[in-house]
């Protein structure tokens, strides 16, 4: 059974503080390095729920992917949710690591994890790091044929896990789609990279109003795919959770793992709207 302190090491190995944004915050947010870890459950969100499936399960440690805190904070009471948060995982005995934007970044990461289960191949980073090329956020993958992008739809649909969202589509139901941009969780900032890319449809999520109007402009625009955030970046807690087991594996020890299926997006349902018109013509 290892420490908390070697299974740190190890997340930290895999992916590295240093590749996270300056404004980010990753690692270790609660625990004792010198604390034994016998289970790990890998989540999104560090929320009260996927606490409480922590106990349940008699989990030591808790990975997720959403750092906690992002801003500096004078006191964790159990009056709000995350000083309740808090207060559960000290009271508890479970540790917290935050694995963010580092996660994004590596290789393999958030968005290898996304491309793969579209059955995406010849991966690329979308948006490499100078340094490091096989580094950075999204990928660009190929499709093994073309296929209509209602088609395409469907297979997003498909493979990533139910959420009240569902999956929103910009673009020509019969344009062919085989070269695709995707971003595991917001990625509209990336809106012109991914169209001098050249591909022929992007998959992220929080695809806000203006940009992707915007986008959608262009005439060499690709096709936008907009899934939920939290369903968006699912896909990579089981590569983490096996990539951990085999790398402990390999120094001589283990821990027992288990991926999440808590679903914590924060929308509840989902009502397609109508458009009706009156008798005098006003739309309502």
């Amino acid at each position: 059974m290892p420490t908390l302190g070697q299974v740190v090491e190890v997340l930290d190995r895999l992916y590295d503080p240093r590749w996270a944004a300056d404004w980010d915050a990753v690692g270790l947010v609660a625990g004792a390095p010198e604390a034994d870890v016998r289970r790990v459950l890998f989540a999104i969100d560090p929320v009260r729920e996927v606490v409480d499936e922590a106990l349940e399960w008699s989990a030591e440690l808790i990975v997720v992917h959403h750092p906690l805190f992002l801003r500096g904070v004078h006191g964790v009471a159990a009056t709000t949710p995350k000083g309740r948060v808090v207060h559960e995982l000290l009271t508890n005995g479970i540790a917290l690591h935050v694995c963010h934007t580092n996660a994004d970044a590596a290789d393999p990461g958030v968005s290898d994890a996304l491309a793969g289960v579209l059955g995406l191949t010849d991966l690329r980073p979308l948006d490499p790091r100078p340094d490091a090329p096989r580094l950075g956020v999204g990928r660009i993958g190929v499709l093994p044929a073309p296929e209509r992008l209602a088609d395409f739809r469907r297979r997003v649909a498909e493979a990533l896990p139910a959420t009240a969202h569902g999956v929103r589509v910009a673009g020509d139901p019969e344009r062919l789609i085989q070269t695709v941009a995707v971003c595991g969780g917001a990625g509209d900032s990336y809106l012109d990279s991914v169209r001098k890319s050249g591909v022929d449809a992007y998959v992220t999520a929080d695809l806000r109003h203006h940009p992707a109007s915007e986008a959608s402009q262009h005439p060499d625009a690709p096709a936008l795919v907009d899934v939920a955030h939290w369903a968006s970046e699912w896909p990579w807690l089981a590569h983490a959770a096996s990539r951990l087991a085999h790398a402990l594996a390999d120094q001589g020890t283990t821990v027992e793992t288990r991926v999440s299926t808590t679903c914590t997006d924060p929308w509840a349902s989902h009502l397609p709207s109508q458009i009706r018109s009156d008798q005098g013509g006003n739309v309502h």
